[in-house]
């Protein structure tokens, strides 16, 4: 030590300097290796169709992947969620210390993508809370089971639902029809979901309640409803506390209609996101979200691509919004489908950042690339045909100034890396943990998540980690359903951990398994058959490829079988949830 020190002194300044100068440079690169290890995959995308303000949904997302490893470290005394497990790689050595002894860990199997797992070898001393990031304190043994199924199989040998089955689900659904139903469930039976437990006479239900059972936002912030009002307007105003709008809305296809067809004035671009979004601003002061086309509609997500690196596809935002009306959950905004003209309506139109991306690619395309956080370079432009070019248009929300919202990170949101999996993954018991946290303890939310996951399923979106509410509205109210561009990807698998929160939690809304059992009464009356239908309409027809539609009747297929599995293990009382 002494030798060092008179060392150290005996060298001049410039030696000195030097010697600090090689310090800092190691620690730096250590920065930087730390860094690399903990923060995998891109920014989960946030291309929501949002207000003016264009407010983004991304969370922290260096937080969702803060965990820690098989080592205890203290976390400032403040309690977490275990929000990822690591999943182990064959490559890896890890050594699992058991609260008796120290054991040798057992072989692992790295899952592959498409494989499911079905597991309960969960640590029940892990801390919890679902709205903040959450760790497991002990050193928990996840033990894998390599279930893997081929991304490219058909799921259609899987589906035992029968006759039986079919006539036992219509019993429920119609036993507890709301008018044969009693008007009144204790919610303090914790062995009952029928009835919304929300009591009327809740301070933000007192509130609301003048406004009667429905309000909508111009009713309850007392906006001025003017007879000159645009459909972009009507739409804004006419939101409501327990949809986006009414059922013989024709709103609705007037502002499709307006969306696919009025003028546009000026094209500008939606700040954040992993990829390109372009606002667009109409001759009415309307406005919406473009999301460009990439690729053909034929073109399918690659299997070795995870869920958080996949692309955006324009058609699939189409879909869903015409999926989400046909379920009668009426949460998610309206889009429409329409084809522009790259010169006259959008170069023409756009601000000088955007155009500095634009240029002629060697096959004499007109293309662009815009800004963005992952996917806006010349390698991953957007070219017309050659300047001719289609995509979806989403009507804008009101702006958060005067209808603020609520951003909520989803209890079954992923991990967004490659070797860690969320804790629901490896834990079938997670939802009595849901069950026990705010918003989810009473009241509708929790079954508008139920319907949230058979959306998604459906459609095979896997990028859910955050959704919005209207503030004015309080707790019992809907989420709202958008981001849906990484949606029918895989048209032959079916993703069964999109499913998680329906088959962990049996639960379901009476009404959605009603409708999901009208889509099992005849070729007529099958989903793919009513969204060949609804899509029939919408200027950038054929909006999915057959095998996309087909595998819409296969997954109903598979959402029933999981919900009559329910039933064998719980009482139609538990399973059902009956809107009050």
């Amino acid at each position: 030590m002494r030798l060092g020190i008179r060392v150290y002194q005996a060298m001049r300044l410039k030696e000195r300097l030097v010697l600090l100068a090689i310090g800092l440079s190691g620690a730096m690169v250590l920065l930087f290796i730390i860094q690399a290890t903990i923060t995998e995959g891109p920014i989960p995308s946030d291309s929501s169709p949002l207000s003016k303000e264009g407010n983004s949904v991304i969370g922290p997302h260096l937080r969702l992947h803060r965990v820690h490893s098989h080592h205890n470290r203290p976390d400032s005394g403040r309690v977490s969620l275990p929000l990822v497990q690591n999943v182990h790689h064959p490559r890896f050595h890890h050594k699992q210390l058991d609260t008796q002894q120290q054991q040798p860990q057992q072989q692992q199997q790295y899952r592959p993508i498409g494989s499911y797992e079905n597991n309960n070898n969960i640590n029940s001393n892990a801390k919890y809370n679902v709205d903040n990031e959450y760790m497991n304190n002990d050193n928990t043994n996840v033990h894998e089971t390599d279930r893997s199924v081929n991304i490219l199989d058909d799921a259609n040998d899987n589906i035992n639902l029968v006759k039986e089955d079919l006539e036992l689900l219509w019993n429920f659904v119609n036993k507890f029809r709301p008018e044969k139903s009693p008007g009144f469930v204790n919610t303090n039976d914790k062995q009952s979901s029928l009835f919304s437990s929300f009591s009327i006479n809740s301070p933000e239900q007192q509130k609301l309640r003048k406004f009667g059972l429905n309000p909508s936002l111009a009713q309850v912030l007392s906006l001025p409803i003017g007879k000159n009002q645009t459909n972009f307007e009507k739409f804004q105003t006419s939101i409501r506390q327990r949809a986006l709008y009414d059922d013989y809305d024709s709103t609705i296809d007037d502002l499709l209609r307006d969306m696919a067809t009025l003028p546009i004035v000026r094209v500008g671009q939606k700040e954040g996101g992993t990829q390109l979004k372009l606002i667009i601003d109409y001759n009415n002061s309307g406005q919406a979200l473009f999301k460009p086309m990439r690729f053909p509609r034929e073109k399918e997500t690659d299997p070795n691509h995870f869920y958080f690196v996949d692309f955006e596809r324009h058609n699939a935002e189409v879909a869903a919004f015409h999926l989400d009306r046909i379920l009668g959950f009426k949460r998610a905004p309206p889009v429409v489908g329409r084809i522009l003209n790259m010169t006259s309506e959008i170069y023409a139109l756009g601000d000088e950042s955007l155009l500095k991306t634009f240029f002629v690619s060697p096959a004499n395309n007109l293309c662009f690339h815009g800004k963005c956080g992952y996917y806006c370079d010349t390698a991953h432009a957007i070219c017309g045909h050659p300047d001719t070019l289609e995509g979806s248009f989403a009507a804008f929300l009101p702006s958060t100034t005067s209808a603020p919202r609520k951003i909520w990170r989803h209890p079954w949101r992923r991990s967004y890396h490659k070797r860690r999996k969320a804790f629901w993954e490896n834990d079938e018991t997670y939802c009595d943990i849901v069950r026990r946290t705010e918003p989810y303890t009473k009241g509708r939310r929790l079954p508008d998540l139920m319907d949230m996951s058979i959306l998604d399923f459906l459609i095979g979106n896997m990028d859910r980690h955050h959704y919005e509410t209207f503030r004015i509205f309080g707790n019992d109210t809907f989420p709202l359903h958008f981001d849906h561009g990484r949606g029918f990807g895989l048209s032959r698998h079916d993703e069964p951990s999109i499913l998680s929160p329906v088959r962990q939690c049996c639960l379901i809304r009476r009404s959605t398994l009603e409708k999901l059992l009208h889509f099992t009464d005849g070729p007529e009356n099958n989903l793919s058959t009513i969204m060949r239908r609804s899509l029939a309409n919408d200027p950038i027809n054929p909006v999915l490829t057959e095998p996309h539609l087909k595998a819409l009747d296969r997954r109903v297929k598979i959402i029933l079988q999981t919900i009559r599995n329910c039933f064998d293990k719980k009482t139609p009382e538990q399973v059902l949830y009956v809107d009050s």
